[in-house]
Formats: structure tokens, C-alpha cells, sequence
């Protein structure tokens, strides 16, 4: 069985293209990954690519997206825990990972963000694989 997932966040520059990057790599089999932002932004924050390319995950072939680039529905829309409201994306089941936002800070930030949406996206698909979610 194939997913379709969304992670959107404000600027889809760095925490939703992470997730995206991520899901990509480990679970390109099994998941449709898609991500987007409430606002257009012009490039993906290069310490986000830094730190995933630390491990081997190529977001070189990502670039922002604003939500009107996505598709009419998903099984799952995760949002990042931007402080925004995100405009209705028709889905069978959505949740906000409230991650802080590592933009403007040392590069540890970023990787500490990095570790957790790998961990999260493990056990999203983990909970998709087992319809507990």
C-alpha cells in the first residue's frame, strides 16, 4: 500500500523540507511525499541541506512550495507547529509535530531538529503500516 503525505509548515524552507527529504530516502516504497508553505520563500535554508547531507539525505532537487503546488488530498497532513493556522488540505487523519523552528540559529539546532523528524517520520509510517494512527 502506498500514503500520501504532506508536511507543511510557514516558508517550506527548512523543517518541512527536512521531513520531505526524509521521507523520500527511507520510504520513497511506500510513501508519496509532498511539502508546501502558507507563504513563498525563495530557497531552502542551507544549513537545513547541511545537516541532512551529513546524513546522505540529497535535498539538492528540493525547492519551496507554496500550498496551491500540492495535490487535492492526502491520507496524512502534518504540520510542523508553525503558529499558523494552515488552510483546510482535505486528508483522512492530520497532526502538528510542534517542532521549534531552528532558523537564525547555531547549527546544533538544526541538527537536533533534523534527529526528531527522523524519529518522527519512522514511527509515522511505522503507525500507518500498522492503521494506529
Amino acid at each position: 500500500m502506498r500514503w500520501r503525505v504532506a508536511f507543511i509548515c510557514i516558508h517550506n524552507s527548512c523543517r518541512s523540507q527536512m521531513a520531505e527529504g526524509w521521507a523520500k530516502h527511507l520510504y520513497s516504497d511506500v510513501l508519496d511525499v509532498y511539502s508546501a508553505g502558507t507563504e513563498s520563500y525563495p530557497a531552502i535554508k542551507p544549513k537545513a541541506v547541511e545537516v541532512m547531507e551529513e546524513k546522505g539525505v540529497n535535498m539538492q532537487k528540493q525547492y519551496p512550495k507554496t500550498l496551491e503546488a500540492l495535490p487535492n488530498a492526502f491520507d496524512v497532513v502534518i504540520t510542523m507547529g508553525c503558529g499558523v493556522e494552515c488552510p483546510y488540505i482535505p486528508s483522512k487523519h492530520r497532526e502538528d509535530w510542534g517542532l521549534d523552528d531552528p532558523s537564525g540559529g547555531p547549527l546544533d539546532a538544526f541538527r537536533q531538529t533534523r534527529d526528531i523528524i527522523e524519529r518522527r517520520v519512522h514511527d509515522l509510517v511505522d503507525r500507518l503500516k500498522t492503521d494506529t494512527l
